[in-house]
């Protein structure tokens, strides 16, 4: 059900996002007949729509496309009387209450409570090659998606913890794995630096970069320049995995709530509470290690929990 704005009126609970972890919080959160308000941003469902098949979620014996999936979590909190608003949250002011979210075009709302959903963004290399074959052989998540390449030749861009650790991981299934760095140096750990580097799957590529992403239907190279020769060559693997990092959606909260350095949201130990009382943080947007839908939405059901208990207390 989508919700029409009206001034005056305060909610009881409004959730930013509506990926696993927001869903979920709705879900609960109105079976507690909190009555949510759900606000979709720029990528409703979150970045399970961008995926395709889902083989790892609990409950589905057959693989389930990532859209379909988030769809469902959709249609069961719109059973439950969830309503939703369209629109992106420019400004808010959590230091008075109730609290005040504002829209792009001006409209607000009023909110007791308020559960961050935001997720993290992956960051992309950002070539249209790239965004057109996503989903076709170019993933962000090696435990999402490495079981897809099984004995396949793959590459992985980055030079950081995170690109050896996913790199690693995909020698587990892959025939070998290519690690493309723009440096000639690593940027990892000593300790993943020498895991990856005595792999015998792991390859790397020094002082590159992608400039193209090749294959019509699915990837079947990459187009590589070495940042100190100039020279081109291309590269035949049939998957690439960007492992440069994601970012927390917290730009606007990170005035208010305590976050790490990374801007990923601190919560209480063993809770959703963040330093603000009444404001709690589910899914992504407050780990940086896990990042898996099912402990998204695990930590959605946590907060719509947190949720309920705060607004009886008050």
């Amino acid at each position: 059900m989508t919700k029409s704005l009206s001034s005056g009126e305060v909610e009881s609970l409004t959730i930013l996002g509506t990926g696993p972890a927001g869903l979920t919080a709705a879900i609960y959160s109105a079976r507690a007949n909190l009555k949510p308000v759900c606000v979709e941003g720029e990528q409703p469902g979150g970045q399970l729509t961008i995926t395709s098949d889902v083989e790892n979620y609990p409950g589905f014996a057959e693989p389930v496309m990532g859209p379909e999936l988030m769809n469902a979590f959709r249609k069961q909190a719109e059973r439950f009387g969830t309503r939703f608003v369209q629109g992106n949250v420019t400004k808010v002011d959590l230091l008075h209450r109730p609290f005040t979210l504002e829209f792009s075009d001006g409209r607000q709302i009023k909110t007791h409570t308020l559960i961050v959903a935001t997720g993290a963004s992956a960051k992309w290399i950002d070539l249209p090659s790239e965004r057109r074959l996503m989903g076709k052989g170019v993933s962000a998540c090696a435990t999402c998606d490495g079981f897809f390449f099984r004995n396949l030749d793959i590459a992985v861009v980055g030079g950081g913890d995170t690109a050896m650790e996913e790199a690693t991981f995909l020698t587990r299934f892959a025939k070998s794995v290519t690690i493309i760095h723009r440096r000639d140096k690593l940027r990892a750990s000593k300790i993943m630096q020498e895991k990856a580097m005595k792999n015998p799957k792991i390859k790397f590529v020094w002082d590159s970069e992608v400039i193209e992403v090749l294959g019509e239907h699915g990837v079947t190279g990459v187009r590589l320049k070495n940042l100190k020769t100039q020279a081109v060559h291309d590269l035949a693997v049939e998957g690439l995995f960007v492992a440069i990092g994601h970012e927390p959606n917290t730009s606007i909260l990170r005035p208010f709530l305590k976050c790490d350095e990374t801007g990923y949201i601190i919560t209480e130990d063993k809770s959703t509470r963040t330093n603000i009382p009444g404001v709690f943080a589910a899914g992504d947007v407050a780990d940086h290690v896990y990042r898996q839908a099912v402990t998204a939405a695990g930590t959605g059901c946590m907060a719509a929990i947190d949720a309920e208990r705060f607004l009886e207390s008050i």
